[in-house]
């Protein structure tokens, strides 16, 4: 696979055997963070666990303390005063009925969370095929079903974000811009990783956290010494 300049460039700083501090990790990743546009900063942590096992699930939802850079355009499924609240709280989206068949018919995914009233869930159980498998399915465990609504979106457009294990057992989950600078992209890292290493299951056996991994968009990936994070 061939690489760009830029990429080459960046990958000079970097040792890819070496497992990197934090710090001196999220530092590399801003200094070769070098596109045109304000690189995401990304991280990747395998777990020792077994996704494909009930008991062996990781998932949950934290609030990133400076948010993660990104304007969150929140879709509310509720109905009468739920509703207004919804709207009220800066919701971009709010329907019921009306909404499932905009999205059935219409193709309309003008979003990046949904939440719900857990009253509505039967309705938005319609959806399970097409918001599936784009992971916008509200879930109780991050938080996106519930009677709160006002709160939901206040978390989600403060820089809530939700983390899971894929097939592969790997988290991926941003954690800012390259413009956050080492300081904030710190604290959301650490914010994040404690989250994950609290979320541990009680089958896990062995190694919790194999590899912790983090990149820009367009950068090479940096490895974090993940011995030191949980120690």
């Amino acid at each position: 696979m061939r690489r760009g300049k830029k990429y080459v460039e960046s990958a000079k700083l970097i040792d890819r055997a070496n497992q990197y501090d934090t710090a001196e990790a999220l530092d590399l990743v801003v200094k070769s963070g070098k596109a045109k546009f304000d690189e995401t900063v990304e991280l990747h942590v395998k777990l020792g666990v077994d996704s494909r096992h009930a008991d062996q699930q990781v998932r949950g939802a934290v609030v990133l303390p400076h948010g993660t850079g990104k304007k969150v355009r929140v879709c509310v499924f509720a109905k009468n005063d739920k509703a207004k609240e919804a709207e009220e709280a800066g919701a971009d989206v709010v329907g019921a009925e009306d909404l499932v068949a905009r999205i059935q018919n219409e193709n309309f995914f003008d979003f990046d969370v949904v939440v719900a009233t857990p009253d509505m869930m039967g309705l938005v159980g319609r959806l399970g095929k097409v918001l599936g498998p784009k992971g916008l399915m509200p879930n109780p465990k991050a938080g996106t079903v519930t009677p709160d609504v006002a709160k939901a979106i206040a978390d989600l457009k403060a820089g809530k974000i939700e983390y899971r294990l894929d097939k592969t057992n790997i988290i991926h989950c941003p954690i800012g811009k390259v413009s956050f600078g080492v300081e904030k992209l710190s604290e959301n890292f650490e914010t994040l990783m404690n989250a994950i290493i609290k979320a541990k299951p009680a089958a896990a056996k062995g190694q919790y956290i194999r590899s912790c991994v983090v990149a820009s968009t367009m950068g090479p990936g940096v490895k974090i010494n993940a011995a030191k994070l949980i120690g």
